[in-house]
């Protein structure tokens, strides 16, 4: 299959713009075959310096960079776009039909082999989830994209027969004009504004896993998200829809009584035997099921496989019992949304550790919900912290509301604080980008602050 994508570049000017992860991907890729065509790298930092080994014998290469490294795209034929590199407030209708991904040449190429997952929140999961399944059902299956791993890396190892399920970013997305034989998403919230521009920027971007789909192809979405709903209900797409709730309806996957049902068939039997914790989580597994079931495999295995599970670190993740006090690590949760369904899963939260950096997003049913809830303990960090903390005193908000400038201090104040046999939480319902590298950076940095 990736000779289709080598016969794709040959004899075009190629720009790799973004060398992180997936633009060092692209450009080994590149040159494993075809070693003198023209390259240049495009990035904002001077990449020339930073990988002087990698590019050490490489003659046919230039080098854009610095303030205005996003000028003059046009005069290639096509610009291989890292994920990661926006164009919000960038005229590109001299460039748009140029723009490609390493997702978008699979789907060009091998998308009757792929599954597709998106959605705001749960993705991770549910693309892990459905790579174990089909793995410890026999089949050739690997697990790619948005999770980590580019496609590009273990192209060569696929066969017409590899199932690919592919972890889809709305970064990702924005740009594609294919979709995958098997499409799912599970959510749509407000999110990644700084990037996007617009909440219907994002939505639309995210909607493109089922825009291009055929009449033979499937798509898979959560009936429970109302934002969802509304692009489906708009949509007009070609595929089979196979909605998923919770709320028992015969004419769709859903859940009656603790059996998830679809059709006259059961697909799962939730029996208190699974690791992942709510009801958020059980839609995923929902979705997993849903996916064995229309692949024609084993559903005992497919359940003993999903049961087993114990999820994703920095999702939900126990760190351990310090003091009488159970704490978990949901650094992942960078909406407002996440952290609600965290603390619900959890029961018990006694002292809540969030904030970030503000991207923009509405929190007034954030603020709402944490008037109401049965915690005890807010601990606001910058800065989204800080505004929702001010507001719940405004509102008259009679909890403990702590204001601290660093994780340690939050830490430490959780340790004083959290009351004996209680949950503490580290949920940010913000992004981590203004003190941290990133969601893991800050997951990290919380668990070893807990066992100290």
């Amino acid at each position: 299959m990736y000779h289709k994508i080598l016969d794709f570049f040959a004899g075009k000017r190629i720009a790799i713009l973004g060398f992180g992860m997936e633009g060092k991907s692209t450009y080994r890729f590149i040159r494993r075959y075809m070693k003198d065509i023209s390259l240049t790298v495009i990035d904002q930092k001077n990449m020339q310096l930073e990988n002087e080994a990698l590019f050490s014998l490489d003659h046919s290469l230039s080098f854009v960079y610095g303030e205005h490294y996003l000028e003059n795209l046009e005069k290639y034929d096509v610009i291989m776009k890292s994920p990661g590199i926006s164009f919000k407030d960038i005229d590109i209708s001299k460039i748009r039909n140029k723009i490609y991904s390493q997702i978008e040449l699979l789907l060009m190429f091998y998308r009757d082999n792929m599954i597709g997952i998106t959605g705001t929140k749960g993705k991770s999961t549910t693309s892990t989830l459905i790579y174990q399944v089909l793995c410890e059902s026999g089949k050739d299956t690997r697990l790619v994209g948005n999770i980590g791993i580019p496609v590009f890396d273990e192209i060569e190892e696929y066969t017409d027969h590899t199932i690919l399920v592919v972890e889809m970013s709305s970064h990702q997305l924005e740009y594609v004009d294919f979709s995958p034989h098997i499409g799912i998403i599970l959510n749509l919230f407000e999110d990644h504004l700084d990037h996007a521009g617009s909440v219907e920027h994002y939505y639309a971007s995210k909607m493109h896993m089922f825009d291009y789909q055929r009449e033979e192809d499937i798509s898979i979405y959560s009936r429970d998200n109302k934002n969802l709903c509304e692009y489906i209900k708009n949509g007009n797409y070609r595929s089979h829809m196979y909605p998923v709730q919770l709320e028992y309806d015969s004419n769709c996957v859903s859940l009656k009584g603790n059996e998830v049902r679809f059709q006259d068939t059961v697909l799962y039997v939730d029996d208190h035997q699974r690791h992942l914790l709510g009801t958020h989580n059980l839609e995923n597994i929902m979705v997993v099921m849903l996916v064995a079931k229309l692949l024609n495999l084993d559903l005992e295995k497919a359940k003993k496989t999903v049961d087993s599970f114990r999820g994703l670190e920095h999702r939900l993740e126990f760190v351990g019992v310090f003091g009488d006090v159970t704490y978990y690590n949901d650094a992942i949760a960078t909406i407002p949304e996440a952290t609600m369904n965290g603390i619900r899963a959890l029961k018990k939260v006694d002292t809540l550790i969030f904030g970030g950096m503000d991207r923009g997003i509405d929190y007034s049913q954030f603020i709402t919900y944490l008037l109401h809830a049965d915690i005890s303990n807010l601990i606001c960090m910058p800065t989204t912290g800080y505004k929702i903390g001010q507001l719940l005193m405004e509102e008259g908000c009679t909890k403990n509301i702590v204001f601290v400038d660093t994780l340690e201090e939050a830490v430490a104040t959780a340790k004083k604080v959290t009351a004996k046999g209680g949950i503490c939480l580290l949920s940010p319902a913000a992004s981590s980008y203004e003190y941290f590298k990133n969601f893991q950076e800050k997951g990290n940095c919380y668990k070893k602050l807990v066992q100290d």
